[in-house]
């Protein structure tokens, strides 16, 4: 645990949320993750004894609870008020980091679970037409989790990596540092298809304003400050 030894809130702050992977994990629980499974998906690259190293040692400060889930095996862990007033914290990191520390991204730093994590999170199902919709997206450079699909009905969005067994409504290809770039909102749309990096197949209903429904990162529309810009 650490240890600054100052009175000051800002690290004692710091000693709650300074340990790595504390603040992602704070991350995942704001954007709906409870199961320890959701946050493993958003955090593809961490061990599960550091996350529950973790998960241990914010429930142990009063940011999050353990609960069992009611004739299941396993629990879900919630927010606290303490953990919910982080919120506004970590949406300011967000916009910092997109304006002055996010340069460009490395081929370490794609992430296509946390990608079409973030995707699901964000699809708006008042922007579909009603009943069923399911969107296949294919990764044409990944042999391993290339494949995937979104489920969506009324409100509810499920994401498997396994057919769900129901038609295909669209078809969303492309390589995986494309979809990012779009996601993250340095390239459109538009020119992804324009210069084939992005394929889209499916009725107009679906294809007519993408964007109102797939939805975009949160932070895809924060300009880039000048020095991060030099970094590129």
């Amino acid at each position: 645990m650490l240890d600054y030894g100052q009175f000051c809130p800002i690290s004692k702050a710091m000693e709650v949320l300074g340990e790595r992977w504390t603040m992602l994990i704070v991350r995942e629980l704001l954007m709906g993750s409870s199961r320890f499974s959701q946050l493993q998906r958003g955090l593809s690259k961490i061990s599960p004894t550091v996350l529950n190293t973790r998960l241990d040692m914010l429930r142990k400060h009063g940011l999050i609870i353990k609960k069992r889930i009611p004739e299941q095996r396993g629990s879900e862990y919630y927010l606290t008020e303490a953990g919910r007033e982080l919120f506004p914290i970590v949406f300011q990191i967000g916009e910092w980091g997109m304006r002055w520390a996010r340069g460009q991204m490395t081929d370490e730093e794609l992430d296509v679970e946390l990608l079409m994590t973030d995707i699901q999170r964000k699809v708006n199902p008042e922007k579909l037409p009603d009943g069923q919709t399911v969107v296949h997206f294919i990764f044409t450079d990944l042999n391993d989790y290339g494949k995937w699909w979104l489920k969506v009905h009324g409100k509810d969005v499920d994401l498997c990596i396994d057919s769900p067994g129901s038609d295909v409504d669209v078809h969303i290809s492309s390589d995986l540092r494309t979809m990012t770039e779009v996601w993250m909102g340095d390239l459109s749309i538009k020119q992804a298809r324009d210069e084939g990096r992005l394929k889209v197949v499916g009725p107009s209903a679906y294809l007519r304003d993408i964007k109102s429904w797939l939805g975009l990162s949160a932070f895809a529309d924060m300009p880039i400050g000048e020095t991060a810009q030099s970094v590129n």
